[in-house]
């Protein structure tokens, strides 16, 4: 009797890849494993934009990010409109190139929806669509304030919630904060008009979800579909990642999970050195990824923020090691581990790196704080 042969095909398992691995990869994407000669304009294009909530972050995020960097080269491109602070990612602020504002804006319009309906009981008997039209002329005549959009949209609906209306304005329309807020040693209450209005030109059609993939894979990568979800504050990205299989490589992490990439994107052998980096509130390397264990250790996972608020953060060996502050003339590092000395002095040195950057002419002392969560 012939024993009958069977040809099986196989497909090799994805490679695994650790914490490290993906802490190297995301950091040379972040322009974080060394400084990158880009312009600040480009950086910013090439990180999706950078998190705004505050005025002071994305400059502070350039700093960690790019070789020569002044305040004065971002706050420029902000006063001339190259770029321009608006609600996207995660129903949050960011600064973003004027081209992403009037495209990622439409793409995430899904989020602003879903934040409008939480707000459905105060706008009852409110045509949208009428008071979209409405708080777009308001705003194009002069920027105006949230308290002032209240007011004059009230005036048309009194008997709705004023704060209802002037979310449903937010939401509903693309509004950017105007200058002089978010311009670098100036001060300004936030003022509101349209993207296209300040910008100088309409709106373009959202970008098909693929090509926004592919720009997130190139600045935060490798990475999951939730991942990227978190990123945007979108559902629903699954099919767009099965349309893009084809033309990307796969991995997994420790713990299964499928991560994508693009086949040439850089992925570092995981001991290359990664330096300190002072990082603001709100930075997107912390932000943009469902599972940040490639940046914040399991023991540390809740230590950069209290409420609702994000602390400053130091990076170590390209984690998560400690938090940071300005107190009146002084740095102070506050340490969630033990530091070798050697790592102590390459963090004292960054620290006047930044401190030369960014608050040049003034002196600082650098003091560690003591040592918590040992």
């Amino acid at each position: 009797m012939t024993k009958r042969s069977t040809n099986r095909t196989t497909t090799a398992p994805a490679p695994v890849l650790g914490p490290r691995a993906l802490s190297r990869a995301t950091l040379d994407r972040q322009l974080l494993l060394r400084r990158s000669a880009l312009s600040a304009r480009d950086a910013v294009e090439h990180l999706v934009g950078l998190q705004a909530q505050n005025v002071k972050p994305p400059y502070y995020a350039l700093a960690a990010r790019l070789d020569g960097f002044l305040p004065e080269d971002l706050s420029r491109l902000m006063a001339d409109r190259t770029v321009a602070r608006v609600v996207t990612l995660r129903s949050t602020i960011h600064t973003h190139t004027a081209d992403d504002c009037l495209t990622l804006r439409p793409l995430v319009q899904p989020a602003r929806d879903r934040e409008l309906n939480s707000f459905r009981k105060g706008l009852t008997g409110v045509d949208l669509d009428e008071l979209a039209a409405l708080a777009r002329d308001l705003v194009e005549a002069e920027p105006r304030t949230m308290a002032q959009l209240r007011e004059a949209l009230s005036a048309r609906w009194p008997h709705a919630d004023a704060r209802a209306l002037a979310v449903a304005a937010r939401c509903r329309l693309p509004l950017v904060q105007v200058t002089p807020r978010g311009l670098w040693g100036h001060s300004g209450q936030v003022a509101l008009t349209t993207a296209e209005h300040w910008l100088g030109r309409p709106a373009e059609p959202s970008p098909a979800p693929d090509a926004v993939v592919l720009r997130y894979l190139a600045a935060f990568g490798p990475a999951s579909v939730q991942d990227m979800q978190t990123w945007a504050g979108l559902t629903r990205l699954g099919a767009a990642f099965e349309r893009l299989r084809p033309r990307l490589v796969t991995f997994r992490d420790v713990g299964g999970v499928e991560l994508f990439d693009l086949p040439d994107a850089p992925r570092p052998d995981p001991d290359t050195p990664a330096p300190p980096r002072f990082l603001p509130e709100f930075d997107n390397l912390l932000l943009s990824h469902a599972d940040r264990t490639r940046v914040v250790p399991p023991e540390h996972r809740g230590r950069n923020w209290q409420g609702n608020q994000a602390h400053r953060v130091l990076l170590v060996d390209g984690f998560l090691a400690g938090l940071w502050k300005l107190d009146g003339e002084a740095l102070v590092v506050e340490l969630l581990g033990p530091l070798t000395g050697a790592q102590r002095e390459e963090v004292a040195q960054e620290g006047s790196r930044m401190l030369e950057t960014m608050h040049p002419g003034e002196s600082y002392d650098i003091r560690f704080g003591t040592v918590v969560g040992r």
